[in-house]
């Protein structure tokens, strides 16, 4: 059949068509079913919606994601029919139900997620199946290779190119743009691709992007790195394992982060940056993504395990994290906090920078940029000297940014000590929701900073402030802060 394109200006998050019911009635077409639409020989498979009022008989409303691909203009005439659902589904209701895929299970699945074939809906019950369930090791072999293989990879023709890591869900913590200057100032070549927040408050490309641009395409990346050495770029802009940006959006909507999906995840991405050399850090504590020594060292033995089967350099540090790192909590604050290290100002959190130098030292040590136990201090000498600072402002003037302080929300709520006390411990994940629920990440300026950490406090004393654009967001934040008690004390 012929159908009329009408534009709507939606963005459904996939390909989407809104036939008019009665048409659809007389075609056999229900809702969620898929039709095939093409034009002067390019075609895009779709999920129809149905109306009684939006659109006419002969017509078909398309999302904005269909409008891109076909590249259509209002009134244009596309040709349909209906088409059958994806195999992958099939395969979706395998690992829902426990079974083990195949190789080529899951390489169709991931297709499927990358050529829009499959909805959201589906993609969750993909990773509601793998959360529930698990993968077997090879399994997630196959989908980090399936997930690498989805997208671009890239050459940087260099026999060392270096790479760091954490899983994730500690507030704060926001090592890799110390990392990256010191390393990349050491001559390591360094592209960073990060991601955007999943479940935390905000993620290093959310950070950066306070201070720079980090949608950046290939082309760029490469000019950036040639530059500086370095990059801080957010990878869902470069077509590197498209699939996993897909997922994670899943991930997000469902708060959830499979283990297996983890590890394909971090893993597939390290493969298609063309990485060599690489550090992850997993951080482990009561209310981090990892709870106990012993899960965090099942997960160190499979990083390893996949650094191996990929012939990389692979090395896992275990880090503390029962509590948040640095004071800022939000991208605006986050920044803030890397700025006072780079600049080695008085007011600097120490436990960031700690961190910080401790991971770039084992980087610098697996590259042979530094010797057995001399990593620690190249490291330091570089940050202290201002050579990091420098190769920040660097790697962010040519990302086209500048290096100026972040303006804060405009809302703030200051909690205050009511009597003399000691904190004794500080939730990540309540923290973290805290944080969210003030605007962080949408917000940029908007988030938490924690005056006091794991310290005596003083009646009187501002413990913690919540920042946000919205007065009604702080008002839920502040609410929530009440409720859920993030710190405890004695």
């Amino acid at each position: 059949m012929k159908l009329k394109v009408k534009l709507l200006g939606l963005s459904a998050g996939t390909p989407v068509g809104i036939l008019n019911r009665k048409l659809a009635l007389h075609a056999n077409i229900h809702v969620s079913d898929r039709i095939l639409l093409e034009k002067a020989g390019k075609k895009i498979v779709c999920v129809v919606d149905l109306t009684d009022t939006v659109v006419k008989e002969e017509e078909i409303a398309v999302s904005t994601e269909v409008l891109e691909a076909l590249k259509l203009q209002e009134g244009e005439n596309l040709k349909a029919e209906s088409t059958s659902k994806p195999q992958s589904i099939y395969f979706i209701h395998k690992k829902l139900s426990g079974e083990t895929l195949t190789k080529a299970e899951i390489k169709t699945i991931i297709e499927d997620i990358v050529s829009n074939a499959l909805t959201q809906a589906e993609i969750a019950y993909f990773v509601s199946g793998v959360f529930n369930n698990g993968m077997k090791r090879e399994e997630i072999i196959d989908l980090t290779e399936a997930m690498a293989d989805s997208g671009m990879r890239l050459d940087f023709d260099s026999p060392i190119v270096a790479d760091k890591h954490c899983i994730g869900g500690i507030a704060g913590n926001r090592t890799t743009p110390i990392l990256v200057p010191i390393c990349a100032a050491a001559g390591l070549i360094i592209p960073k691709t990060s991601s955007r927040a999943i479940t935390a408050a905000a993620g290093t490309a959310d950070v950066i992007e306070v201070l720079a641009p980090v949608e950046l395409d290939i082309d760029k990346l490469k000019q950036v790195v040639k530059k500086t050495n370095a990059c801080l770029a957010w990878g869902g802009s470069l077509g590197l394992s498209p699939a996993d940006d897909k997922l994670i959006q899943v991930e997000r909507l469902l708060n959830v982060d499979p283990e297996p999906q983890l590890l394909a995840s971090i893993m597939s991405k390290k493969i298609a940056a063309g990485s060599t050399h690489i550090i992850i850090d997993i951080p482990f504590g009561k209310s981090a993504k990892i709870e106990s020594k012993e899960e965090a060292n099942s997960l160190k033995n499979k990083f390893e395990d996949l650094g191996d089967y990929f012939n990389m350099k692979l090395k896992v540090i275990l880090t503390d994290g029962s509590s948040p790192i640095g004071n800022g909590v939000g991208p605006a604050l986050e920044i803030r906090d890397v700025l006072k290290i780079l600049r080695q100002e008085k007011s600097l959190p120490s436990d960031l920078e700690e961190k910080a130098l401790l991971l770039a030292s084992e980087l610098l040590e697996i590259t042979g940029k530094a010797k057995p136990k001399k990593g620690y201090a190249l490291a330091s000498k570089i940050l202290k000297s201002g050579q990091a600072l420098n190769k920040f402002r660097e790697i962010i003037k040519a990302q086209g940014g500048d290096i100026k302080e972040p303006k804060l929300a405009i809302f703030k709520k200051e909690i205050i000590a009511e009597k003399n006390s000691k904190i004794t411990s500080i939730d990540n994940k309540k923290i973290n929701e805290l944080a969210r629920l003030a605007g962080s990440p949408a917000d940029k300026t908007a988030g938490v900073y924690l005056n006091k950490k794991l310290e005596k406090v003083k009646k009187g004393e501002i413990i913690l402030t919540i920042y946000s654009e919205s007065k009604e967001k702080l008002k839920d934040a502040f609410e929530y802060y009440s409720a859920s008690q993030p710190l405890q004390f004695r």
